[in-house]
């Protein structure tokens, strides 16, 4: 066969694949499953796990690593029973434990609350939240265990920090509100 026979041909089945691809889809898919991937619903069964295995729930009365329920709940009488709950933290790091409380206060409290606790944040001075008295307030009777019952659960407007915060941390900040309402009824 000659070489010009051969160019022809070539030619003729590249014409031919040209004119009879489209132009919107493509052609062939090296892994059609990486273009287009099967989406899976969450704790649905799926074949492809040994014994039918299916990604489920957790059993009944489980709760996550790393996690304790408060066991107090969140009504008006849970209110006044958490207000009789002392701190279960160390009093002997005491000091530590200011540091730790004023940091988190900083970081989630204060915009609204004040760095003082005198409900003057930054929020509050730009109108954007009104009506959050001070901590130094008679009317306010808080305690450690109250204010890490409002933490935990949240209060009026106020949502809950219980996701923010870990259990210590939750103590921590409770400790240094008592200390600003210390320092503001002096």
């Amino acid at each position: 066969m000659s070489s010009l026979s051969k160019i022809g041909i070539v030619l003729c089945s590249v014409l031919f694949v040209v004119s009879c691809s489209d132009k919107n889809n493509r052609n062939y898919q090296f892994m059609p499953n990486m273009y287009e991937s099967v989406g899976y619903e969450a704790y649905q069964k799926v074949d492809f796990l040994p014994n039918g295995m299916e990604a489920s729930l957790p059993a009944e009365h489980t709760i996550a690593r790393g996690w304790m329920p408060y066991g107090i709940e969140n009504t008006i009488e849970g209110k006044e029973i958490a207000r009789e709950n002392p701190s279960p933290l160390d009093a002997s790091k005491n000091e530590e434990n200011l540091k730790v409380g004023k940091e988190m206060y900083d970081i989630y409290c204060g915009i609204c609350h004040g760095d003082k606790g005198d409900g003057q944040g930054n929020l509050v001075k730009r109108e954007k939240i009104l009506g959050i008295p001070s901590y130094a307030d008679p009317a306010r009777n808080i305690t450690v265990g109250s204010t890490y019952h409002a933490i935990y659960y949240g209060l009026n407007s106020m949502g809950s920090y219980a996701s923010q915060l870990d259990i210590e941390e939750r103590w921590q900040v409770a400790e240094y509100v008592m200390k600003l309402k210390q320092d503001l009824t002096k």
